[in-house]
């Protein structure tokens, strides 16, 4: 199977699709993300970026965000990965590890050095170098979650 990651602010076309797409998955408005997608687009900031798989009929099969804060108290730990989603048919082929990579590498060009994510899974992203840092409070919740870093 082939695929293709690419930024949207490179593929601005697909950016409607896209935020369509993210809202069908994570259930956030629509217009949230297109409103990040377009100060992605329109602005030279490193924050937001927002990234798409594409398979090779050009259908979005997965994507990512890297935004200031995935919705937590710690506002020091920031960037953070948001909105990391491979359709179900499209999993254990190695392209959300793919799609980390990507994004690190697109922050590590634009001189981050030091991403975040926040997260329910107990060693999924440990297989792609990224390491457990703390507990976090997520926005109206009371119970506490991952938080990972991944320095390079």
């Amino acid at each position: 199977m082939t695929f293709e990651i690419i930024s949207l602010v490179n593929k601005i076309e697909m950016k409607e699709k896209a935020a369509q797409w993210f809202h069908e998955k994570w259930g956030l408005p629509r217009e949230a993300y297109l409103e990040s997608m377009n100060e992605s687009i329109n602005n030279e900031q490193s924050i937001p970026q927002w990234y798409i798989v594409l398979s090779d009929n050009g259908q979005i099969i997965g994507g990512m965000g890297i935004i200031e804060n995935d919705f937590h108290d710690r506002k020091d730990l920031t960037p953070n990965v948001c909105a990391l989603y491979i359709d179900e048919n499209y999993r254990s082929q190695g392209i959300a590890g793919k799609l980390l990579d990507y994004g690190c590498e697109d922050m590590r060009d634009k001189k981050i050095r030091t991403l975040y994510l926040l997260t329910s899974h107990r060693s999924f992203y440990e297989q792609y170098r990224w390491k457990f840092y703390c507990m976090v409070k997520e926005d109206g919740e009371t119970e506490l979650t991952r938080m990972y870093i991944h320095k390079y």
